[in-house]
């Protein structure tokens, strides 16, 4: 169980995420990702049409009790995390696209995740005590947006102060998830050992699966390898802590323990296959540039 104190902690961690975030964009951002916006709309038919079917199917396949197709099925409907942007930078996709995502699919997120929860867990059955009231996730979404405007105003007043500050809220993304690990873990160590392969399989599995098919979405449907590594990342890399902070003010003892699960071995996990999908792709995108580069050399 989360503690009140970690939850309140969580929430102030998030708000600076979404800050950090709001301060990586300028309204000039949104004006040209409305002139070319055939990366994002990828983008956003991978996050919310194959991430939650995803969710919705492994938990129908590996017959998941109600509170783990929950807690499966709310990670799988969620927006991106600014963690993605990092993984982005460091495996040199196309940040700018990365960034765009994040926060398009944030805003998106306040209309569709409600919908896609309702949808899916209706679906698999999920029902009663386990569901999650649309409107605890919808006000939640709605009251970390407003640090989002607020860090895009900043960015706008003062450049240099919008960029520290979105550097700040980058790196919290990883503190979160850091901080969920060191505090929930240790006293949960037993229930670790004793959760199945199944339930890792399905943590580790919506990530990896969620990666695969939005680079195949995205490739499908015309963007370069470049861009589809952006979005690949993007659609496999969710939104983790604010799963937990959905979880921790709509459920309580036990219940919650046992919701909880999921997210966040889902957050802890994801750090680790990202790390390793970003190592590919960079090596990837960089035999790629040699092999323009070679091509632009070549005589005549």
């Amino acid at each position: 169980m989360v503690t009140e104190l970690e939850t309140t902690l969580l929430g102030i961690m998030m708000m600076v995420i979404m800050l950090g975030m709001g301060a990586s964009m300028t309204p000039r951002d949104f004006l040209l990702a409305f002139r070319k916006p055939k990366g994002v709309l990828v983008g956003l038919l991978s996050q919310f049409a194959v991430m939650p079917f995803l969710g919705y199917l492994l938990a129908v396949l590996l017959n998941l009790p109600p509170a783990l197709a929950v807690g499966l099925i709310l990670i799988a409907c969620m927006p991106g995390g600014t963690t993605s942007n990092i993984f982005a930078y460091f495996s040199k996709a196309v940040l700018a696209l990365s960034i765009m995502m994040t926060t398009v699919s944030t805003l998106v997120a306040v209309f569709m995740v409600p919908l896609l929860l309702s949808f899916y867990g209706g679906l698999a059955g999920v029902g009663g005590e386990y569901v999650i009231p649309p409107g605890n996730v919808a006000q939640i979404l709605v009251v970390l947006l407003v640090p989002t405007v607020l860090g895009m105003i900043l960015r706008k007043v003062n450049p240099n102060i919008g960029a520290t500050v979105e550097l700040i809220g980058s790196m919290m993304g990883v503190v979160v998830i850091l901080f969920l690990i060191l505090t929930w873990v240790p006293r949960n160590y037993q229930m670790l050992l004793d959760t199945p392969f199944f339930v890792y399989f399905a943590t580790i599995g919506i990530g990896l699966i969620g990666m695969l098919f939005g680079y195949w979405v995205a490739r499908g449907l015309g963007q370069d390898t470049n861009r589809a590594r952006t979005i690949s990342l993007e659609t496999g890399i969710q939104n983790g802590p604010l799963a937990v902070l959905v979880i921790t003010l709509t459920f309580a003892g036990a219940m919650q323990q046992e919701v909880l699960l999921i997210p966040v071995l889902y957050s802890l996990f994801i750090v680790i296959t990202s790390t390793a999908i970003t190592l590919w792709y960079r090596r990837n995108a960089t035999r790629e540039a040699l092999a323009r580069d070679a091509a632009k050399v070549q005589p005549a």
